[in-house]
C-alpha cells in the first residue's frame, strides 16, 4: 500500500491531497486513486475523498463530505456490486451528527444486479474559492519581507547612532576634562608650535637645496647630452660622405672591372684569332706541301721531256718556303707584341685592381669602424637620454614632493594658526570663565562674612534682629548694622541656591 499527501495552507485554511492503494493479491484486488482535498477559511473546513477498490465480484464506493465553520458535514455515497458468483451491494446517505441512511437490501444470490450512477454526484462543485488569493497572498508576504529588511535597516540604523552618541559622549567628556585641567593647571602650546613649524622650515629649506643641486646636475646632463648630440651629429656627417666615397670608389671599381672584363675579352678574341691564323698558316703549308708533292709527283711522271724542272720547283720551293717564313716571322712577331701589350695591360690592370680591392678593404674596414663607433654614440646617447628622462622624472617627482610637502607643510601652519588661535580663544574664554568665578567666589566669601557678621551681632545682641522664618534677603541685610549692603555679581540661579543654602543654616537657630 502507499499513500501521497499534499498540503497547501493560507489564513486559516488548507489544502490536503492524499492517494492510497491497496493490493490483494490472494483475492486479485486491486485499489487506486484516492484522493483527499481540505480547504478552510477562517475556522471552517472542507474535504473531498474518493476511494476505489476494484475487484472482479468488487463493489465501487465513492464519497465526497463538505464541512463548514460550524462543523457541519454533508455525506453522500453510492456502491454497487457485480459478482460472477454472485455479490451485493449497498448505498448509504447520511448528512450531520445522525447516522440515518437509506440503503437497499442484499440482492438476491446468484444475479447480476445492475450498477447505477447518482448523476447529481458527477456535477462540478461550487467552492467559490478566488483564482487571486494565491497572487495576493504572495504579495503580502514580499511587502512583509520588505518591511522586515526595512525595520531591520532602521535597527541597524538605530545602533550606529547610538554607538556614534556614545562616541560623541565620550569626546565630550574627554574635552570636559581636558578643559578642566587647562583650567587648573595653564598649559603653553606655544614652544611646541614654535618647534613643529621651524622643523617644517628646515625641511622646505633641505628640500630647496636638493631642488638646486638637483637643477644644476640637470644643466650638466643637458650640457653633456647637447656636447653628445653634436658628436652624434659629426660622426653621422662623416659617415655619409665616408658612404659618398665608397659609392665613388665602387663606381671606380666597376669601371676597372669592366676594363679588365673587355681586355679579357679582347685577350681572348686576339688568342681565338691567334689560333685560327696558326690552323690557317698550318692549313696553307700542308696545302702547300701537298701541292709541292704533287707537284713533284706530276714533274716525276713528266720524264720524257727535256724541260729542267728540278731547278724550277726548287726555285718555286724556296720562294714558296721564303714566303711561309716571312708569314711565320711575321705571325710570331705580331703575336708575341699583341701578347705582351696584352701582358702589360693585364698587369697595369691587375696593380689597379689590387690597389682598388685594398682600397675597398680599407674602406670597408674603415665604414666598420665608423659603424661601430656610431653604434656605441648611439647606445651611450641612448643611455645618456634615459639617464636624463630618469633625471628628469626624478626632479619632476622631487618637485612634486617638494610641492606635496611645501602645501602640507603650508596647510600644517594654517591648521596650527587655527588651533592656535583656538586655543587661545578657549584659554582667554576659560581666563574670563576664571575671573567670573573668582569673582564669585570673592562675592559669596564676603556674603557669608557679612552673615556670619550678622550672626555675631544677633547672639551678641540679643534683641537686634528678629528671624522670620530664617529668610535673608542677598540684596541687603538690616540688623544692627543698617548700613552694611551685599553686592553679589551672581546670577539668580546662584543667588538663589545660596539663599537656600543659608536658609537651611539659619532654621535650627
Amino acid at each position: 500500500m502507499n499513500r501521497q499527501t499534499y498540503s497547501m495552507r493560507g489564513g486559516g485554511g488548507g489544502r490536503s491531497y492524499s492517494a492510497a492503494s491497496a493490493v490483494i493479491p490472494s483475492s486479485h484486488r486491486a485499489g487506486f486513486s484516492s484522493m483527499s482535498m481540505a480547504r478552510g477559511g477562517g475556522g471552517g473546513g472542507g474535504g473531498f475523498g474518493s476511494r476505489s477498490l476494484y475487484n472482479l465480484g468488487g463493489s465501487k464506493r465513492i464519497s465526497i463530505g463538505v464541512g463548514s465553520s460550524f462543523r457541519a458535514a454533508f455525506g453522500s455515497g453510492a456502491g454497487g456490486g457485480a459478482g460472477l458468483g454472485g455479490g451485493g451491494g449497498g448505498g448509504g446517505l447520511g448528512s450531520g451528527r445522525s447516522p440515518v441512511g437509506f440503503g437497499g437490501g442484499p440482492p438476491g444470490v446468484g444475479t447480476i444486479q445492475e450498477v447505477t450512477v447518482n448523476q447529481s454526484l458527477l456535477a462540478p462543485l461550487n467552492l467559490e474559492i478566488d483564482p487571486s488569493i494565491h497572487q495576493v497572498r504572495k504579495d503580502e508576504k514580499e511587502q512583509i519581507k520588505t518591511l522586515n529588511n526595512k525595520f531591520a535597516s532602521f535597527i541597524d540604523k538605530v545602533r550606529f547612532l547610538e554607538q556614534q552618541n556614545k562616541v560623541l559622549e565620550t569626546k565630550w567628556t574627554l574635552l570636559q576634562d581636558q578643559g578642566q585641567k587647562n583650567s587648573s593647571g595653564k598649559s603653553n602650546l606655544d614652544p611646541l608650535f614654535e618647534a613643529y613649524i621651524n622643523n617644517l622650515k628646515r625641511q622646505l629649506a633641505n628640500l630647496l637645496n636638493e631642488r638646486g643641486r638637483m637643477d644644476g646636475e640637470l644643466k650638466n646632463m643637458q650640457d653633456l647630452v647637447e656636447d653628445f648630440k653634436n658628436k652624434y651629429e659629426e660622426e653621422i656627417n662623416r659617415r655619409t660622405a665616408a658612404e659618398n666615397e665608397f659609392v665613388v670608389l665602387k663606381k671606380d671599381v666597376d669601371a676597372a672591372y669592366m676594363n679588365k672584363v673587355e681586355l679579357e675579352a679582347k685577350v681572348d678574341a686576339l688568342t681565338d684569332e691567334l689560333n685560327f691564323l696558326r690552323a690557317l698558316y698550318d692549313a696553307e703549308l700542308a696545302q702547300l706541301s701537298a701541292q709541292v708533292s704533287d707537284t713533284a709527283v706530276i714533274l716525276s711522271m713528266d720524264n720524257n721531256r727535256d724541260l729542267d724542272l728540278s731547278s724550277i720547283i726548287a726555285e718555286v720551293k724556296a720562294q714558296y718556303e721564303d714566303i711561309a717564313n716571312r708569314s711565320r716571322a711575321e705571325a710570331e712577331a705580331w703575336y708575341q707584341t699583341k701578347f705582351e701589350e696584352l701582358q702589360a695591360t693585364a698587369g697595369k690592370h691587375g696593380d689597379d685592381l689590387r690597389n682598388t680591392k685594398g682600397e675597398i678593404s680599407e674602406l670597408n674596414r674603415l665604414i666598420q669602424r665608423i659603424r661601430s663607433e656610431i653604434e656605441n654614440t648611439r647606445n651611450q646617447s641612448q643611455s645618456l637620454l634615459l639617464q636624463c628622462a630618469t633625471l628628469q622624472t626624478a626632479i619632476g617627482d622631487s618637485e612634486e614632493r617638494g610641492e606635496l610637502a611645501l602645501k602640507d607643510a603650508k596647510a600644517k601652519i594654517i591648521d596650527l594658526e587655527d588651533a592656535l588661535q583656538k586655543a587661545k580663544a578657549d584659554m582667554a574664554r576659560q581666563l574670563r570663565e576664571y575671573q567670573e568665578l573668582m569673582n564669585v567666589k570673592l562675592a559669596l566669601d564676603i556674603e557669608i562674612a557679612t552673615y556670619r557678621k550678622l550672626l555675631e551681632g544677633e547672639e551678641s545682641g540679643g534683641s537686634g534682629l528678629s528671624t522670620s522664618g530664617g529668610n535673608f534677603s542677598s540684596g541687603s541685610a538690616k540688623g544692627t548694622n543698617p548700613g552694611v549692603k551685599i553686592v553679589s555679581k551672581t546670577s539668580s540661579s546662584k543667588k538663589s541656591i545660596k539663599s537656600q543654602s543659608l536658609k537651611n543654616a539659619t532654621q535650627p537657630e
